[in-house]
């Protein structure tokens, strides 16, 4: 029988071959070309949104920005120390860090109160500092609310700091920033290191 206008036979298969000819047309059908790139564009998206979660580019804001703040406070601190003639310092943790101030009348640290800038600061997730003073490490302890203000750090009013090295590190992706006095009495950061593991 001759296919009528449409393209399509005018008589319909009988019914007992209909799951055959229903499972052969859809084996040939296959995915079209839309369905495939709708894919790739998915697959694309969620690689690019794992691989910036990974932070693979080599760039770590949060570690840049821990460096700066701290480079920054450490000079405004040696600024505020000349001028009030005051010896400031600096408690360490392994997650955070606090400026002191040494009370004269009282002869102990205490913690800065007068000034928001010198607030008690906490790392962001995931970074950690490591301290060497005087040429020797410094175990850092982790106790909320230490017994003492010691700090680790010191800042005189001459404007002298305690001789240091403090790295603030991302040990799960191995890259880690330092700063330290420069020989011209400068504190700096270093260039973020990159360590393979």
């Amino acid at each position: 029988m001759p296919p009528s206008a449409t393209g399509t036979s005018a008589v319909e298969a009988p019914l007992s071959d209909r799951p055959r000819v229903w499972a052969r047309r859809e084996r040939e059908r296959g995915f079209t070309l839309m369905e495939i790139l709708v894919v790739i564009a998915i697959i694309g998206i969620v690689t690019a949104g794992f691989l910036l979660s990974l932070n693979l580019t080599g760039k770590d804001p949060a570690l840049k920005t821990a460096g700066r703040r701290l480079v920054s406070l450490m000079r405004y601190t040696r600024d505020q120390a000349g001028l009030q003639t005051r010896n400031y310092g600096i408690v360490f943790q392994p997650h955070g860090y606090q400026f002191v101030v040494y009370s004269v009348r009282s002869n102990v640290w205490r913690a800065v109160t007068e000034d928001t800038a010198l607030r008690k600061r906490k790392l962001a997730s995931g970074l950690s500092f490591k301290l060497v003073v005087d040429a020797r490490r410094i175990v850092l302890s982790s106790r909320k609310h230490p017994k003492s203000l010691v700090p680790q750090v010191l800042i005189y009013s001459s404007g002298d700091l305690s001789s240091f090295k403090i790295t603030i590190a991302r040990e799960s992706a191995g890259r880690s920033i330092t700063i330290e006095e420069n020989q011209d009495g400068r504190i700096v950061e270093k260039p973020m290191v990159v360590s393979s593991t």
